[in-house]
């Protein structure tokens, strides 16, 4: 199920990737900012190999993630729920559902972080838009020793 929602992703993120004008495919690629700032200028389109890079490095990133994240072993309360990825309107893509009693959460955070940034850095250079609604964490239960969520309206929980 993890490798069909990363595929997912990819995919999407490729295919919303607009495709440069023949007569930019010849120019030198601009490198993705460090930050994204307040109102960026509108970016030149990243050479489709390039966006295919960007992609291939946003999946994996979010495959080592959700592989630091350990649901089960866990009790009421260690349940918790963290930000995956970043939208091109700001705010996180999903929640991943975690027990923060078996996960090493200083880790976790720390690739959660490197994924939104290199996700930034792809919607900020490829030009990616998106609706512009706070995504709400879903509520954690325990079921079974394994934290698990309960999605609120219109949350996507993966």
């Amino acid at each position: 199920m993890k490798p069909l929602a990363v595929v997912i992703v990819a995919a999407t993120l490729a295919a919303c990737a607009p495709r440069p004008a023949p007569q930019e495919a010849d120019a030198a690629p601009s490198s993705p900012p460090s930050t994204v700032p307040a109102a960026p200028a509108p970016a030149a389109a990243p050479a489709n190999g390039e966006a295919q890079g960007d992609t291939g490095r946003i999946a994996r990133l979010e495959r080592e993630a959700r592989a630091l994240a350990h649901a089960e072993g866990c009790s009421a309360g260690a349940c918790r729920t963290a930000p995956v990825g970043s939208r091109p309107c700001g705010g996180p893509r999903t929640y991943l559902v975690y027990c923060a009693a078996t996960t090493d959460s200083a880790a976790l955070f720390a690739k959660l972080a490197e994924l939104a940034r290199a996700e930034q850095a792809f919607n900020s250079a490829s030009g990616m838009a998106s609706t512009c609604e706070f995504r709400e964490p879903p509520n954690v239960t325990v079921q079974g020793g394994r934290c698990a969520a309960a999605p609120a309206e219109g949350v996507t929980v993966q």
